[in-house]
């Protein structure tokens, strides 16, 4: 398993985890919208967007994450809005590594914490979180840095 920045060519196969998230489809009507938005983030230097590649290569799992700036804190909160793993993958180590790369950047960059947002239906990811250090708060669950 090989952890890596997303790449523009991510593009397709990072949109075809998050449907597997819950979110929308990317149509032919939202793609160039979409596309926006994928290119503008991977050069935003708020913004990290992981994969966790297969050995053949394959996209096999997705993290966004971003350094946000909050009100009575002098250094950014790192938060995790989108974490998915492709279902024949779970269990492998993906969700670990890309946490743990999350978690060495939002360090490197001095964040005072690392939030990480799920759905309250995905109490298999919740165990893993929890089992990372991270504390439930319901829909999100937070983990501080310092």
């Amino acid at each position: 398993m090989r952890i890596r920045s997303a790449a523009p060519e991510d593009f397709q196969p990072v949109c075809e985890l998050l449907e597997e998230l819950g979110r929308a489809q990317v149509t032919p009507e939202t793609r160039e919208a979409c596309g926006r938005l994928w290119a503008y983030d991977l050069v935003d230097p708020r913004v990290d967007h992981l994969v966790a590649e297969s050995p053949a290569g394959a996209v096999v799992a997705f993290c966004s994450l971003h350094y946000r700036p909050r009100l009575n804190y002098p250094t950014p909160q790192a938060w995790i809005p989108d974490l998915i793993v492709t279902f024949p993958e779970r269990g492998k180590g993906a969700a670990r590594a890309l946490l743990a790369e999350a978690e060495h950047r939002a360090r490197e960059r001095g964040c005072w914490a690392l939030t990480l947002e799920s759905g309250y239906q995905r109490k298999e990811a919740h165990a893993l979180y929890v089992s990372l250090a991270f504390e439930d708060k319901g829909l999100y669950f937070g983990k501080p840095l310092d």
